[in-house]
């Protein structure tokens, strides 16, 4: 059985080419940084023109538009892995794998823990480039750590449902409306706003929230979404592998 890091140098290159030939992958790869430039030098604009015209103060609002880059960041990786994956299925390399010393197991542990190790840090440069919350670097990792798995849950939801590329694009943008409910979980104050949790996507922004307004019990929340997104990546997987040994 490989190492873990002679899987990483086998197929890390390949990613790496995949990624550089394909112009949708670039653009998905280098689409958080941009937003977050956006942000930094956009949104002081739109606080100062909104305050001067309508005398409306758009800075209680920073964690909210800041929680957009949490969203945005491992799910575009995820997408990414997500079209490798499909790539893969296509031209035969998961059958090709039934032949080689590293298990189809062993091939879906790394394709799980590359985007959730590549979303932390960038995820973290997005929120430290936006500049538009105050806080530390422990918390912003552990938000960044708690919003990874949605990298995964991605991949693999194109991965196990799409059969192409086109398709796969065409999911992304239906499932893209599970952004929605968690955003405005911000706007709900009862207790019924975890019901909202049922959409995988609220655990990271709740995390968020309430690691940048320093409120206790963030844990909580933390170890909840990990353990329910845990569950989801577990139930994708089967499925996945259900559909590769078909």
């Amino acid at each position: 059985m490989p190492t873990a890091t002679a899987v990483i140098r086998s197929l890390g290159p390949i990613d790496a080419r995949s990624v550089a030939r394909d112009s949708m992958l670039r653009w998905l790869v280098g689409t958080p940084i941009v937003f977050a430039l956006a942000f930094r030098w956009g949104v002081p604009v739109l606080h100062a023109w909104l305050a001067e015209r309508y005398g409306f103060d758009l800075a209680p609002y920073y964690p909210l538009l800041t929680s957009f880059l949490v969203l945005m960041v491992p799910t575009l990786l995820g997408a990414v892995v997500g079209f490798l994956l499909l790539d893969q299925r296509d031209d035969r390399t998961l059958t090709a794998l039934q032949v080689t010393p590293l298990s189809v197991e062993g091939y879906l542990a790394y394709r799980i823990a590359l985007p959730m190790l590549v979303s932390i840090p960038v995820m973290m440069a997005s929120i430290a480039i936006a500049d538009l919350v105050t806080m530390g670097a422990p918390a912003a990792f552990a938000a960044s750590l708690q919003a990874a798995p949605a990298a995964p849950l991605y991949a693999l939801f194109v991965a196990a449902f799409a059969t192409n590329k086109v398709q796969g694009f065409a999911l992304l943008k239906g499932v893209g409306v599970l952004t929605w409910p968690p955003v405005f979980a911000w706007f709900v104050t009862s207790p019924w706003q975890v019901a909202i949790g049922i959409d995988p996507l609220y655990w990271p922004l709740k995390v968020f929230w309430m690691l940048e307004a320093r409120e206790p019990g963030a844990w909580l929340y933390f170890l909840a979404g990990l353990a329910y997104q845990g569950l989801l990546v577990w139930i994708l997987v089967r499925r996945f592998k259900a559909v590769i040994a078909r």
